[in-house]
């Protein structure tokens, strides 16, 4: 009989509560409680070590041991690779943001650990063994939201940019070939049209940071031209004409990453304008 939890998938724990729960170790990856004979498997996003992911409704599991050729004998490596065998009840958790531990619900190994090459701690390519799992019982889709993925591409993007050439290729050459893949939500605003419409017939055809002609025109003829909060929806700017301008694609995606301050107090004096 699986341990009574009280969870629901998508709930979020901290590191506290999630310990108080399962009667668990406070530190690692891979943690096994007598007290609850429950094996929580907890996969840190915010951690660049191990490639776990999502590929459709199987999530690839990297084992216990962070340097060196892992083994299946090891320690909860081999906990997990018995589970299906043995009364012990698998939970999964995700890390998208530090001490928030989102509930997944219970999983099982859906298939047989495969080995892969992964870096390990002192960046060296190393055999590490991939459990492939699934969650046991049907329910609701667990939809992750799109500030969780984008934080944990960011931390891999940290991570890359401080790799020498020499390990950034044998971290390529150790990818996965198969991407993984996951349903997110957003939030979407549902911006006026008509203020959009407004914003790129008053550039006429023309940038309105860079001034420069819009790269080209759609099948219809029409200059393009993306339109721009001055002031960003998500954080309480107004959908309006006073907060709205057209830009190419290239400034748009500018103002996305630096939102510069000069750049910012032009486009205002650009929209007041009318």
């Amino acid at each position: 009989m699986s341990f009574k939890h009280g969870l629901q998938p998508s709930d979020v724990l901290t590191n506290q509560e999630l310990m108080s729960t399962f009667k668990c170790a406070m530190a690692g990856g891979m943690r096994f409680s007598h007290r609850t004979n429950t094996l929580v498997l907890i996969s840190d996003h915010t951690k660049s070590l191990y490639d776990d992911r999502w590929i459709g409704d199987v999530f690839h599991y990297t084992g216990m041991g962070k340097a060196g050729d892992q083994s299946l004998e090891y320690s909860q490596n081999k906990k997990l690779c018995q589970s299906n065998h043995t009364n012990v009840t698998v939970y999964l958790f995700e890390v998208f943001k530090q001490n928030n531990y989102v509930f997944l619900g219970e999983v099982y190994l859906s298939n047989n650990p495969y080995k892969e090459e992964q870096l390990g701690d002192n960046k060296e390519l190393r055999l590490v063994w991939v459990f492939p799992l699934r969650l046991k019982k049907k329910q609701d889709e667990i939809l992750i939201p799109t500030e969780f993925v984008e934080s944990r591409e960011k931390i891999q993007e940290k991570e890359a940019k401080k790799m020498t050439q020499d390990k950034l290729i044998k971290r390529v050459a150790s990818a996965s070939k198969k991407p993984g893949s996951r349903k997110v939500v957003t939030n979407a605003y549902e911006r006026d049209i008509y203020v959009s419409e407004y914003a790129k017939r008053r550039a006429n055809g023309v940038c309105q940071l860079c001034e420069e002609p819009a790269p080209f025109h759609t099948k219809k003829g029409d200059p393009y031209l993306e339109t721009h909060h001055i002031e960003w929806l998500s954080r309480g700017g107004e959908d309006t004409i006073e907060n709205t301008v057209a830009l190419c694609p290239n400034c748009h995606r500018r103002m996305h990453s630096l939102n510069a301050k000069k750049d910012v107090e032009k486009l205002k004096e650009v929209a007041a304008r009318g």
